[in-house]
């Protein structure tokens, strides 16, 4: 019986079982982009859609549960639900809940931008990058 040729991996195959692997890695260790901040005031721009955005989703009661609700502007705005500070920058020993700034029609793909809040203390944070930076509020 004559052996088989093993045939190698294409790179393509090869590159993305080591992206996996750098993925897996780094959701394991907590592991922050070295240009990560969280900063104590928000004075970038689009804060004052972030605190706007506060106080419709402060009047809806901060729901918890992910889903689209209706939005002033007659659109709706997404909550996802729980956010897990998984990056580990914000404080820890909290429970956080993030919402989406921007309105959109229902169901359209959501942006970058979110506010995540402390459920206990109120406090809310800014992150105009999908978690790469956190402003407070």
């Amino acid at each position: 019986m004559h052996a088989l040729p093993r045939s190698r991996p294409s790179w393509a195959v090869r590159l993305a079982a080591v992206l996996a692997a750098a993925i897996s890695l780094v959701a394991l260790t907590g592991v922050v982009p070295a240009d990560a901040a969280v900063y104590n005031s928000c004075t970038i721009s689009r804060c004052a859609d972030a605190r706007s955005a506060r106080s419709t989703w402060a009047a809806k009661g901060f729901p918890t549960s992910a889903g689209w609700y209706t939005w002033p502007d007659g659109r709706h705005n997404y909550t996802g639900g729980r956010h897990y500070n998984r990056e580990g920058q914000l404080p820890t020993n909290a429970t956080y809940y993030e919402y989406d700034v921007y309105s959109r029609t229902q169901g359209a793909a959501r942006d970058a931008y979110r506010i995540v809040v402390n459920r206990s203390t109120g406090v809310t944070w800014f992150s105009p990058n999908h978690y790469t930076d956190f402003y407070r509020l």
